[in-house]
C-alpha cells in the first residue's frame, strides 16, 4: 500500500530539513506520496520539485495560521492545510505575505520579553536560525535556547517556557479560518482541519465547529496525528462521515525539532484520492 504523508516542514519555515534534505529523508523513508506544507509560505515548492526521485508524488501546500471561534463563546487559534492552490492567487500571496510579517514581529517581541526576564537570548542569536526568506516561527527561539542551554530540546522549550498562554506568548494577527478555506478554494485548492483536538497544545474547537466549517466548504479533516488520543480520533472519524469531509492522517514532520519520523501516521490511498480530485488549482507532481 502506498506510503502518503501530508504535513510536513522544511527550514523554509520551522523544519529543520531543507526541502532537498526532507525529500531525501522521505523517499530513504519508502514515501510515495509527500505533501510539503510549510507554515504560511509556497516558498520550498520549487526546490523539492526539483529532486523529486522518479515515482514520488510531491503534493504542494502550506499550512495557514488562522484563528477561529471554539464553539464555547470564545477565539482560538487553529491551523488549516492547504494544498494544491494557486500561489500566485492574489488574496492567498497577501495574505501569506502579511502572515510572514505578523510572524517576524512576534518573534521579536517574545525574544525581547525573554531577554528582560534574563534569559540569555537576543533577537540576532534567535535570528541566525532563521534561514534567509524562512518564515519566523517560535521554534527559531526554542532552538536559541537550546543552544544557550536553557532547556535540553525544542520539545521541553515549548513545553515550559513557549507554549501559549505562557508568560513570554505573544499572540498575532492570524487569518479568520472561514475566510481561509474560501481563499484556498478560491486558488482552486483544498482545506484540511489539521490536528484539530490536539489537546495537549491547548484549547480547541468543539467538534460543533469542525461540522460548521464543512458546510462552509472546508473540504477533510486530518485525523491520525499523534497529538489526537484514540477516543478523538474515534470522534474524528464519525464525524467525517456524518459531514463528508476526507480524512487524512500525516506525521507533522520537523526534522530535529520534534521526535516523531517522517510517515509515522499516513492517509488511506482512497481517502487522498478523494480529496486530489476535489482540487484544481495545481497538479499533484511526479518524479
Amino acid at each position: 500500500m502506498p506510503r502518503i504523508d501530508l504535513h510536513s516542514h522544511t527550514n523554509t519555515s520551522d523544519g529543520t530539513d531543507t526541502p532537498e534534505e526532507l525529500v531525501a529523508t522521505a523517499a530513504a523513508a519508502g514515501v510515495d506520496v509527500l505533501a510539503l506544507t510549510d507554515h504560511d509560505t509556497t516558498g520550498g515548492w520549487d526546490r523539492a520539485a526539483a529532486v523529486l526521485p522518479t515515482g514520488m508524488r510531491l503534493v504542494r501546500g502550506a499550512e495557514f495560521s488562522c484563528v477561529s471561534d471554539d464553539g464555547r463563546g470564545g477565539r482560538v487559534s487553529v491551523h488549516l492545510l492547504g494544498y494544491l492552490f494557486d500561489p500566485a492567487h492574489p488574496a492567498i500571496a497577501a495574505e501569506q505575505e502579511r502572515l510572514r510579517g505578523e510572524r517576524v514581529e512576534r518573534l521579536r517581541a517574545m525574544t525581547a520579553k525573554m531577554a528582560d526576564a534574563g534569559y540569555p537570548v537576543d533577537t540576532e542569536k534567535v535570528f541566525s536560525f532563521l534561514p534567509a526568506g524562512a518564515t519566523a516561527g517560535r521554534p527559531h527561539l526554542a532552538r536559541a535556547l537550546v543552544a544557550a542551554g536553557v532547556v535540553g530540546s525544542v520539545d521541553q522549550a515549548f513545553a515550559e517556557l513557549l507554549y501559549t498562554g505562557s508568560p513570554f506568548y505573544v499572540p498575532k494577527a492570524d487569518t479568520p479560518v472561514t475566510r481561509a478555506v474560501e481563499m484556498i478554494a478560491d486558488a482552486g485548492g483544498v482545506s484540511v482541519f489539521a490536528h484539530p483536538l490536539a489537546r495537549k497544545r491547548g484549547r480547541v474547537v468543539e467538534p460543533s465547529v469542525i461540522a460548521d466549517l464543512a458546510a462552509a466548504g472546508l473540504t477533510g479533516v486530518e485525523v491520525d496525528h499523534r497529538d489526537h488520543a484514540p477516543d478523538d480520533r474515534a470522534l474524528l472519524r464519525g464525524l467525517a462521515a456524518e459531514t463528508g469531509l476526507v480524512m487524512t492522517g500525516s506525521s507533522d514532520y520537523h526534522g530535529t525539532n520534534k521526535t516523531i519520523p517522517i510517515a509515522a501516521e499516513t492517509t488511506d490511498p482512497e481517502q487522498f484520492e478523494a480529496l486530489v480530485a476535489k482540487a484544481d488549482g495545481v497538479e499533484v507532481l511526479t518524479g
